[in-house]
């Protein structure tokens, strides 16, 4: 299969994601409350035997289909130190995290999910997320549409944030994001519904395209993080935008997502609290 946009097959590129992503399944179930190894990654959290799993096997089933297309996944990036910046070519980019919330997983806490999208000439071209123990899958195929379970995904109409039920995340490791981030959320948690942090950003993304989270925000998550769930927002009518309102794409550092109403109304209330690296 050449590896162009144009010749490819979706629908059949997308079944092989699919099966690659259930091999990841399979391992992450089988370790899920049984892990004997875990280790803390400098300014990157958690990870475990079931992270590393997971990822070498999707990776072989994605690599023996499509030997081309380029690799980049959460596990393998960290050992090698490789920080890709740039945008994928027309041969493609996978983009995988093996294991979005790992510290869910470690504790028991069974909200975790495998998040794999595609990228090809620089543009999130195909996505699957993955949710092991609510029995869920999420995919989209650029053009036609969201769907979780074969269902289709809309996302919300809610247009004000008093009326707004948001998720956001936090990352510690850096005391500049950090501060940034709960100065923001002590502004915002007072304008909303309620905000909610499930501590899985692919997770946040797939609920804000099922319409559940009517808005998203997050400063400094990876390109592995996100890449499957902006397909998702976008195929199911929603914006991806980072704090400052360019087009957010997994090489930047702050994401807002929503349907347009709600991500203008969280940059304004963004906006006086922002960093000079945000970006």
């Amino acid at each position: 299969m050449e590896n162009s946009v144009k010749s490819m097959n979706w629908e059949q590129v997308l079944g092989t994601a699919i099966k690659a992503v259930s091999l990841g399944r399979e391992v992450l179930l089988n370790y899920f409350g049984n892990l004997e190894h875990v280790e803390e990654k400098i300014q990157a959290g958690l990870v475990s035997e079931a992270d590393k799993e997971s990822e070498r096997v999707i990776a072989e089933h994605l690599k023996k289909n499509f030997p081309a297309i380029e690799f980049l996944g959460e596990e393998s990036a960290y050992i090698s130190g490789a920080k890709v910046q740039t945008p994928a070519g027309p041969q493609g980019r996978w983009i995988l995290d093996p294991l979005d919330g790992t510290t869910n997983y470690v504790h028991r806490f069974p909200i975790f999910c495998i998040s794999l999208g595609l990228e090809v000439n620089g543009q999130m071209q195909l996505a699957v997320i993955d949710v092991p123990m609510l029995k869920e899958t999420y995919t989209a195929i650029r053009g036609k549409g969201a769907y979780v379970n074969g269902r289709p995904l809309r996302i919300s109409k809610e247009a004000e944030l008093k009326s707004a039920l948001l998720a956001t995340g936090f990352v510690a490791e850096h005391e500049n994001v950090i501060s940034e981030q709960l100065k923001v959320f002590e502004n915002i948690v007072r304008k909303c519904r309620g905000v909610r942090r499930p501590g899985a950003a692919a997770y946040d993304l797939a609920q804000v395209a099922r319409g559940v989270f009517d808005g998203y925000w997050e400063r400094n998550i990876q390109p592995w993080d996100a890449a499957a769930g902006i397909l998702l927002v976008e195929e199911a009518g929603g914006i991806v935008q980072t704090y400052r309102g360019d087009k957010y794409t997994p090489y930047k550092n702050s994401i807002v997502a929503g349907n347009p109403a709600i991500v203008k109304e969280l940059q304004r209330e963004l906006a006086p609290f922002l960093h000079k690296e945000t970006n």
